[in-house]
């Protein structure tokens, strides 16, 4: 077995903008490194390390691989064990071979959702591939989606070259949790890598679980880097926070698209709304959990007529941005959310706010069906 490089070598790694030095190896971060002094919560730095659409990519015709790596998850101290640190999934020539628990590094002790956490180090642990088919071929090992994974080694017992082009848009996505997909059954079980997969593009999701709050860094990135298509799933994280009110969700919308704008003006941009959640419909956040686990919605909805967000205003509010701009944008589009998830199906959200894994894998065909047809925004 041959070590190979991860850094400056043949292997690309994709979906990441970042990758930061660590005593361990390299921990990737799906924002650039100058984003890091624009925000103070410490949440916002650790989804950006939860690899959600992160994989290496490269070509080799080796029959045996092995990565390396360590992971970091939490535990609360009312629980038996760390919380599971997610799948691997190993695609060879575009098609699933192989799915491999990604081992348990170090565990982050907490008393409580938010409160201080204390380090217990793990050590790096290894993953392997065997039974691989023979020649050269393409890889994509996508690493878990809800855990930070630092990139310690690669090893093969063939050699390793570069990826080839192969012709496919590029996408970048940015949304909430419920484009995170922490709940997903695999990395390749998100619902934009299931989209992607069946609109035959290439995903780079930019989603931040729990910060989806139209941060202008984020419009930044996206407008300073390539893209072929874009998309924006906005509005959850805002009324469940109770981050805005109307007066001011509105020039935030047309700001942030006004931005990337600036550097993709002709560049396909879907704008799609929250998916069903009951709490929250009527009701404007604040947001707590219920005594049986689920959410619910802290504000009083007589305010809302004094400018209080709820996700039937903002769903009202966005299709009125987009119908307004599409007179000088005609590359710019609408979803409503419900499409995607409806009403009808809200028993697929556990906690009344995440899909099951079965439901994001519906979701991705539905997206696909609405986007990628050859009527739709991403024709």
């Amino acid at each position: 077995m041959r070590t190979v490089p991860l850094v400056g070598g043949p292997v690309e790694v994709r979906g990441a903008l970042d990758l930061e030095v660590t005593e361990a190896g390299v921990m990737p971060r799906r924002l650039p490194a100058w984003t890091k002094e624009q925000y103070q919560d410490p949440s916002a730095y650790g989804v950006t390390v939860m690899p959600s659409g992160v994989r290496l990519v490269f070509r080799t015709d080796a029959r045996e691989l092995e990565f390396e790596m360590l992971t970091s998850t939490g535990q609360l101290d009312t629980d038996p064990a760390p919380r599971p640190t997610g799948m691997l999934d190993l695609l060879v020539d575009g098609a699933p071979a192989g799915r491999r628990q990604a081992p348990l590094g170090n565990v982050l002790r907490m008393a409580g959702p938010g409160a201080a956490q204390r380090l217990i180090p793990g050590e790096p642990g290894t993953v392997r591939f065997t039974g691989l088919p023979a020649g050269m071929k393409s890889i994509e090992l996508w690493l878990p989606q809800q855990t930070p994974t630092e990139l310690v080694a690669l090893r093969a017992d063939g050699e390793v070259l570069a990826p080839l082009p192969d012709g496919r848009r590029r996408w970048v996505h940015h949304g909430s949790s419920l484009s995170h997909c922490i709940e997903a059954d695999g990395p390749t079980g998100t619902w934009p890598v299931v989209a992607a997969g069946l609109g035959g593009a290439e995903v780079i999701n930019l989603s931040q679980a729990g910060n989806a709050m139209l941060d202008p860094y984020i419009a930044r990135t996206i407008r300073d880097m390539p893209a072929d298509l874009i998309s924006l799933k906005v509005g959850i994280n805002i009324v469940s926070l109770a981050a805005f009110r109307l007066r001011t969700f509105g020039p935030a919308v047309h700001g942030f698209l006004d931005t990337i704008r600036d550097g993709h003006p002709d560049t396909p941009l879907l704008l799609v709304s929250p998916v069903s959640c009951p709490a929250f419909e009527e009701t404007p956040g604040p947001t707590a959990t219920g005594p049986d686990g689920k959410v619910i919605a802290l504000g009083d909805p007589a305010d809302v007529a004094g400018g209080a967000l709820t996700l039937a205003v903002v769903r009202a509010e966005l299709a009125r941005i987009v119908t307004a701009r599409q007179a000088h944008d005609p590359h710019l589009h609408h979803l409503d959310g419900r499409e995607l998830l409806g009403p009808d199906e809200t028993d697929d959200l556990p906690d009344g706010l995440h899909p099951t894994a079965a439901a994001y894998h519906r979701m991705g065909k539905r997206f696909a069906a609405h986007a990628f047809t050859p009527d739709g925004p991403f024709r």
